[in-house]
């Protein structure tokens, strides 16, 4: 198709990359567990906002400028691992109540498009993912249209899966909610999760 080499390859990949779970993964479940399939689809489009802006940025060449200036580039990595853990120690620390208290102010979906959003920033490492993946795919004599329209099958197919991952996430969320507790303890979990990942990117920025 137009100038993209490996098609079919390029395709997998692309799934592939989605399957591995990360904190948009879990910042789509968590906003889907909590307020059902619209605040879930609310993330979807924070996380393919945040990978959109990382693919413009890396066809740009900004990835050459971070690698040129590695002060930068190690601040955004820092400036992820605060927010991932400080994201993660609010959803540990949520009281058994607290939830239900604040399901008023929380309903918007601008909350978790912007939280997502957020998360999907938080890893700059993606921005050289995309540097390194695109450049696989490209015959040698490929124009800009052809890297745009890469650019739009990988936002196509985040959005069929990660809209997937959604309606199947809704459903286990429904099943959950007639265990006591079993609400607070998925928050729970979400938030070691993402403490997790927090650390274990700091492992690799120290």
């Amino acid at each position: 198709m137009l100038d993209i080499q490996h098609y079919g390859s390029f395709i997998l990949a692309i799934l592939v990359f989605q399957a591995i779970p990360g904190a948009g993964t879990i910042a789509i479940l968590d906003a889907t567990a909590r307020h059902g399939k619209g605040a879930g689809m609310a993330a979807v489009l924070g996380t393919i906002a945040g990978d959109f802006l990382f693919m413009v940025a890396a066809a740009a060449g900004l990835a050459a400028i971070m690698r040129t200036h590695p002060m930068v580039f190690q601040g955004l990595q820092w400036a992820g691992v605060a927010y991932l853990l400080w994201l993660g120690a609010q959803l540990i620390r949520t009281r058994p109540g607290a939830q239900e208290q604040k399901r008023g102010r929380d309903r918007s979906p601008w909350v978790y498009f912007r939280r997502a959003f957020m998360v999907s920033l938080t890893n700059p490492k993606v921005i050289l993912f995309f540097v390194a993946f695109f450049p696989l795919f490209l015959k040698p004599a490929a124009s800009t249209l052809t890297l745009a329209v890469m650019m739009l099958h990988v936002t196509v197919l985040s959005l069929l899966y990660q809209g997937a991952l959604v309606l199947i996430g809704n459903a286990v969320a429904l099943r959950l909610a007639t265990f006591p507790g079993a609400r607070r303890l998925a928050t729970r979990f979400a938030g070691l999760a993402l403490v997790g990942l927090g650390i274990q990117l700091a492992a690799g920025v120290a």
